[in-house]
């Protein structure tokens, strides 16, 4: 069956309503929300030196978490002096982020991020084969090519794979290396992360009191670029396939962030990212916090936090110990900025075969 002329027709009716509708308007942030107690505001910085991830000689490119124990760096602390006989570099660590929180007072906190990308996704696949150009003004636009479907993108046997190989490590790490383990879980509402933290957390031996019930939360989502991959699912979808997951409350039951053929600035990304991680910070007193997200999401929260930039692969994680500050006095005002309209163009012949494997 020829499945093309519905995919042509589809992208012909976007491009009428993106001549329909224009751009949606800026929209003024005098300040970044939540706030926290009258003028005060959270302000991030990343403290460098623990991970090889902080260090700008660590080259991205080909760097594994699993073959560098999450790129923890072996070193000393300064409450080496507190530690017991044999403990782990992992154990040492936790002690010194404990030992930060103690002495910090109710205006400063320190939490470690696992900030980790879902694995492959048949866009990133879909995206691959096309070429980004093509993908870019063309099949991102469209939820598939007649065989695959990347609205919302599901994730491939890789990123199954990928997923389970973070399982494997964590499995291996809480018995040898004696991570700390996540004491909260976050998510994107975007399937292909809701699967890659059920298939890396779910079936670990997790104690009593650190279950693995992670929170939906609509800011940690991608980038929202129009591309339908970063469309999300209803609600109703979400409760259905994950009914361990909890949503926040403000989650609504339809997508109403996305809009076809226009696509948000990075400013206005990080203006998202910066009220999530307000809300957690704020809400949540747990130190290690596992975050599962997308890789145009994580470049924003490092920007956000004042992390060197560090882009990371299908199925990569990278931790981050953040220091958060609680400042009396005004936030700088920020101002998001027009969404821009996505160029798009024709089908080139022979364009519309199947993907290999998929």
């Amino acid at each position: 069956m020829n499945l093309t002329i519905p995919i042509l027709s589809s992208l012909s009716s976007l491009l009428t309503l993106a001549i329909a509708v224009p751009a949606p308007a800026p929209v003024k942030a005098t300040h970044l929300v939540p706030r926290i107690r009258g003028s005060e505001w959270y302000n991030y910085t990343t403290i460098p030196g623990f991970f090889l991830q902080d260090d700008l000689s660590t080259n991205p490119s080909g760097f594994d978490y699993a073959t560098t124990n999450l790129g923890l760096i072996n070193r000393t602390y300064d409450t080496d002096d507190e530690n017991r006989p044999g403990w782990t570099q992992w154990q040492k660590f936790e002690h010194y982020v404990w030992r930060l929180n103690r002495g910090s007072g109710r205006n400063l906190q320190y939490k470690v991020l696992y900030l980790g990308r879902h694995g492959e996704g048949y866009h990133n696949v879909a995206e691959n084969y096309y070429g980004t150009e093509l993908w870019n003004c063309y099949w991102s636009l469209v939820d598939g090519n007649g065989t695959s479907v990347w609205a919302d993108a599901r994730v491939t046997p890789n990123g199954i794979a990928q997923a389970e190989k973070a399982n494997a490590f964590w499995a291996n790490s809480i018995k040898t290396t004696k991570i700390p383990l996540p004491e909260s879980y976050y998510t994107s509402p975007l399937t292909r992360c809701l699967q890659t933290a059920n298939l890396t957390f779910a079936s670990l031996p997790l104690p009593g009191g650190k279950p693995f019930i992670p929170t939906v939360k609509e800011f940690f989502r991608e980038g929202i670029s129009g591309h339908t991959c970063d469309r999300r699912s209803t609600k109703s979808y979400i409760q259905s396939s994950f009914p361990r997951y909890n949503i926040e409350s403000s989650f609504t039951e339809r997508d109403e962030l996305f809009r076809p053929l226009f696509a948000e600035g990075s400013s206005n990304q990080d203006i998202r990212s910066k009220a999530v991680l307000d809300d957690v910070f704020d809400s949540d007193d747990s130190t290690f916090v596992s975050v599962t997200i997308h890789s145009g999401a994580i470049n924003s929260l490092l920007r956000v936090l004042g992390h060197r930039p560090f882009r990371l692969e299908t199925g990569q994680v990278i931790p981050v110990l953040v220091k958060a500050s609680v400042v009396p006095k005004d936030e700088p005002v920020r101002v998001e900025t027009p969404w821009s309209r996505i160029e798009t163009c024709a089908l080139p012949p022979g364009a519309t075969e199947p993907i290999p494997g998929l």
